[in-house]
């Protein structure tokens, strides 16, 4: 099956104060169908390498070692049009639905751009049917969005509207950045929705980056959980969330509230792990969480963990599991 995206062995390092340097994200692999669409939610604390990753997959940044491949093809290595070409594929929404938009054009000039940049419509009358139509397709009128400055509509509107620009432009893949932590509770089931919608209706795969699990639950699929730029486990995310194996997955589940007291998704999870801990020091050649862990040994101070593979839906990389291979 070949791979619409690909990330193999990325790792990006910046460099710090006092020549200090940061591994904000450690070998990470990961691949997405290009046969059939796909949602992966990358979920971590803050400082975990999620936004690093996202902005390495745009481009922004590059990798420190190893590449990142769009339908088989680096995309460090592709000329103009190439590149042109994976700028409409690969869209991206990001946190804030506030610092996106120039405030002094009326929001009409974020879907009228890549009409006109990418030849979307012949005629300005059939533009304005493909902003309805696309404004329509997010769950907005367009008599109240039409004419509009960003001040003038609320943040879920407004990531509404950058979500009608994807859904104009139809790209293969999204990359969403916390693209509901700014936005009303009750919005947030109905981007999510809408991610899902795109997902079946218009085969546009996502990646969606979270702090947040019960998100990732509500999308389903697949799911990679990140520490410290390094990916601890990953699967299908019922999967994970109902029998999760790495103990930095526990306390995240842990720090979850089940939605329904009838789930018993946490009854098993026992560890009171600190989140906000403040390790200092640590190893890049042992186990990142090894000062967290309520169940390290010695070998996690000396080796980085192997990946094991639970069954071809879940893989951890943990000691405790080493010997179950």
């Amino acid at each position: 099956m070949s791979a619409l995206l690909e990330l193999n062995n990325v790792t990006k390092v910046f460099s710090g104060a006092r020549g200090r340097r940061i591994r904000a994200v450690d070998k990470v692999s990961f691949s997405m169908s290009e046969e059939k669409p796909q949602i992966i939610s990358l979920v971590g604390e803050s400082g975990s390498g999620k936004t690093t990753i996202a902005r390495m997959i745009l481009g922004l940044i590059s990798p420190s070692e190893g590449d990142i491949y769009f339908s088989g093809k680096s995309i460090y290595s592709m000329d103009k049009g190439e590149l042109k070409k994976y700028r409409k594929d690969v869209q991206a929404v990001f946190q804030d639905p506030y610092g996106i938009y120039n405030p002094f054009y009326r929001v009409d000039r974020v879907l009228e751009i890549p009409i006109r940049k990418f030849n979307l419509a012949k005629s300005k009358d059939d533009a304005q049917k493909l902003i309805h139509e696309a404004l329509e397709a997010v769950g907005l009128r367009p008599k109240d969005v039409m004419g509009k400055y960003p001040h003038q509509l609320s943040g879920g509107e407004r990531q509404r509207v950058m979500l009608s620009r994807l859904y104009l432009l139809k790209p293969k893949l999204i990359i969403a950045d916390e693209p509901i932590s700014m936005i009303d509770v009750a919005l947030r089931a109905l981007f999510l929705n809408i991610l899902l919608d795109f997902k079946d209706k218009y085969g546009i795969s996502c990646i969606f980056i979270t702090h947040d699990l019960s998100s990732a639950y509500y999308l389903g699929e697949d799911l990679i959980i990140l520490y410290k730029g390094r990916i601890v486990e990953k699967g299908k995310t019922n999967e994970i969330l109902e029998n999760p194996y790495h103990p930095y997955t526990k306390l995240l589940i842990k720090a979850l509230l089940p939605p329904d007291p009838d789930k018993k998704i946490l009854s098993s999870i026992e560890s009171d792990i600190r989140l906000r801990e403040d390790v200092s020091t640590y190893k890049e050649d042992s186990c990142l969480f090894v000062d967290r862990c309520p169940s390290s040994m010695s070998i996690c101070r000396e080796e980085i963990p192997p990946v094991i593979k639970i069954n071809e839906n879940h893989e951890v990389r943990c000691f405790l599991y080493y010997d179950k291979r």
